[in-house]
């Protein structure tokens, strides 16, 4: 298989779709991705949450203990098709929701799916 460079960018995003389709995932089945925020404060993280709270976005709050200066991390769990233009399109309203915060994106992750 070829891969589609407008669909699959040489960036972490675009690698890391490439690798899931490679390994059998569709990605054009919805399904639960996980898009962590870390934050430097506990009342920040908060009033982060809430925003997606009040936009009826599922999420999770806890610590962070892998960054001393940002130990509190959101985890959102939008469901969606595994696209480049999804991941970046959620990436970029965090990151600018975030950045009110003084939040700092932390990546995304999504279960392996099959073919189904």
């Amino acid at each position: 298989m070829t891969r589609d460079l407008s669909k699959f960018p040489t960036d972490s995003n675009g690698n890391m779709l490439w690798h899931m389709l490679q390994t059998g995932d569709n990605l054009a089945n919805p399904r639960e991705i996980q898009f962590s925020v870390i934050f430097p404060s506990q009342e920040k993280a908060l009033k982060f949450g809430q925003i997606l709270l009040e936009n009826n976005q599922k999420l999770s709050f806890c610590p962070y203990l892998d960054n001393p200066e940002h130990p509190w991390e959101i985890t959102a769990y939008p469901e969606m098709p595994a696209s480049y233009d999804n991941i970046i399109g959620y990436q970029m309203l965090l990151e600018t929701h975030a950045r009110k915060f003084d939040g700092i994106y932390d990546g995304w992750y999504c279960p392996p799916q099959g073919p189904e």
